[in-house]
């Protein structure tokens, strides 16, 4: 847009009409041509005003979006809102997946949490408007009684004295960092929920490397347990034999009667794959009475534990309000509580740039070995390929025409994961020595190659985390058989894996493979017990939407069944 700017040489304007100056010297008065002057004056007016909308708002460029994912970047007018946190008013609400999220941490501190949404397709799964308030509430409790606040300081004190818990305003549960990196996501994420279900604040034991992988996902206030916490100590040695342990206090309870049990400052929740019965009665809603007047709950835990939550009729009401479709349970806690560190994401994004966004379909396989044994193994290869080419994941190879034409053809990326490289590089070679038979271009990419796994390395966790991630955002997806590994990138991914069934006698099983009944995972330990009977009972045949798994026949999983709950 052109602007004329005044010459004060010049004593015409362009149309050759008589300047203001020439005007004045004139005697008498013209009003056509104060009319005139009025006309030019709102000509001019109009014309700044217009060119100052086009250079504040500049015209959307959305029409060269390219084939690559697109990060926009957040212009943070930092205004307070109604939670009493700082926001960035700037973020658009799907970068907040849906509500999902708070606007309220800078990009800057954890690019993953606003920048991830450019990376995955919009999916139909929608968050609560009650799930999104509780969210919202949650975080003012933290907020209120998170490390090193008034509240958490008081509530310490107790603990610290041992004595017969008073009435406080805050009460905790506290996560124990334990087992590999797949069952510290799940479980951490049922903790969550707990603590959502009972008031209670989340506290996370940061143990070596949590930190490191995991930004803060409530605004303001930490998520991670202080290193002076008086307990921490005994965070290793607590099991089963602990005073503390509740399993232990309901043993050598006299009366065997949990309302005998007099309240403690703490106390130890072993539900570890090894808990025993007492230990299970946690799922029980008269314990949960009990449990409700301890201010510090210490919970160590290698299952995801969510199904039998869904089981307990106290919560039953609550967990229909914050889940009306059972199978997102996982989907949303795990958006919401788990953002990659800013270098964990850089691992993520330079390997999707670089292998797999311009390809026209991401296929993720996920391998995992639990047969005992040197490995490789030629029938798991041979599975894989067989519900791949089956399933219609991956076309199959034309062995007698070694030329077809390639142009205009679309492309696939495979990407594997696995601590072994050999399955990868088998199929690697098959698709370089042999075209496929539908003339798509398969390329096959593998991050890692760890050989075995290694919990406590730093650098291990942070490939293992971005692979998770990097699997979640494929449009199709193939996880083995009880793999803690694939049930977090599923969930994550919002996807229905085909899941590789479990080999039998080292022979590769015929079908190779299923679809999922939902993309939640699976509780491998649950227990099988109805509390109002008091007798053993098949807890993946009391409700609809609880029923045992696909991969592991006496495991729970939450699927969307039609059952009114």
């Amino acid at each position: 847009m052109k602007r004329f700017k005044r010459n004060p040489g010049n004593r015409s304007d362009p149309d050759g009409q008589s300047t203001v100056g020439e005007t004045e010297r004139k005697c008498g008065f013209n009003p056509m041509r104060v009319m005139g002057g009025l006309v030019v004056l709102l000509m001019a007016l109009s014309v700044v005003f217009s060119a100052s909308v086009v250079l504040r708002d500049p015209p959307s460029d959305s029409a060269l979006e390219s084939s690559q994912p697109k990060v926009i970047e957040i212009e943070e007018e930092k205004v307070l809102g109604s939670e009493g946190f700082s926001k960035p008013a700037g973020v658009p609400q799907h970068k907040l997946l849906g509500g999902l999220l708070a606007a309220t941490v800078s990009e800057e501190t954890c690019l993953s949490r606003y920048q991830s949404v450019a990376y995955r397709k919009e999916l139909p799964h929608k968050p609560s408007s009650y799930l999104i308030s509780r969210l919202r509430s949650y975080e003012i409790l933290h907020k209120k009684c998170g490390p090193r606040t008034e509240s958490y300081n008081k509530t310490l004190e107790q603990l610290k004295s041992g004595h017969q818990p008073e009435l406080s305003d805050c009460s905790y549960v506290v996560w124990i960092s334990f087992s590999g990196l797949g069952n510290r996501i799940l479980t951490l994420a049922s903790a969550f929920l707990y603590a959502l279900l009972t008031n209670r604040v989340l506290l996370v034991d940061p143990g070596v490397d949590m930190v490191d992988l995991f930004c803060e996902p409530f605004p303001e206030v930490s998520w991670f347990l202080p290193l002076d916490f008086p307990l921490k100590g005994q965070f290793n040695s607590f099991n089963q034999s602990s005073p503390s342990c509740y399993g232990r206090m309901l043993k050598d309870s006299i009366s065997k009667n949990v309302n005998r049990l007099k309240p403690a400052s703490h106390v130890y929740l072993h539900l570890i794959h090894d808990y025993d019965d007492q230990d299970k009665l946690f799922f029980c809603d008269e314990n949960q009475d009990f449990l409700q007047k301890i201010p510090w709950l210490i919970m160590k835990t290698d299952n995801y534990f969510v199904p039998s939550l869904f089981l307990m009729p106290s919560f039953e009401q609550e967990l229909k309000n914050l889940f009306p479709n059972k199978e997102t349970v996982f989907h949303f806690l795990g958006r919401y509580l788990f953002h990659p560190t800013n270098s964990v994401w850089g691992l993520i994004t330079r390997y999707y740039h670089a292998y797999l966004a311009k390809a026209n379909e991401k296929v993720g396989i996920q391998i995992r070995i639990f047969d005992s044994g040197a490995g490789p193994f030629q029938y798991v290869l041979d599975q894989i390929l067989a519900c791949a080419v089956k399933e219609n994941l991956l076309p199959e190879i034309n062995r007698e025409d070694l030329i077809t034409s390639q142009s205009g053809t679309k492309s696939k990326a495979v990407l594997v994961t696995s601590l072994n490289s050999w399955y990868s590089q088998k199929m690697r070679s098959m698709y370089w020595e042999h075209p496929s038979t539908t003339g798509e271009l398969v390329g096959i990419y593998q991050p890692s190659h760890e050989e075995y796994q290694q919990t406590e390395k730093q650098i291990h966790n942070r490939k293992a985390w971005a692979e998770m991630y990097l699997l979640s955002l494929t449009d199709v997806l193939v996880t083995s058989s009880w793999s803690t590994f694939g049930y977090v990138a599923q969930g994550l991914g919002g996807l229905k894996p085909w899941i590789l069934y479990k080999p039998v006698n080292q022979s590769a099983p015929d079908p190779p493979c299923g679809p999922v009944m939902s993309m939640e995972p699976c509780f491998h330990a649950p227990p099988f017990y109805d509390c109002k009977a008091r007798r053993g009972v098949d807890t993946g045949a009391l409700v609809p939407h609880v029923q045992h798994c696909e991969d592991m026949s006496w495991g729970l999983k939450l699927v969307n069944a039609n059952d009114g709950l």
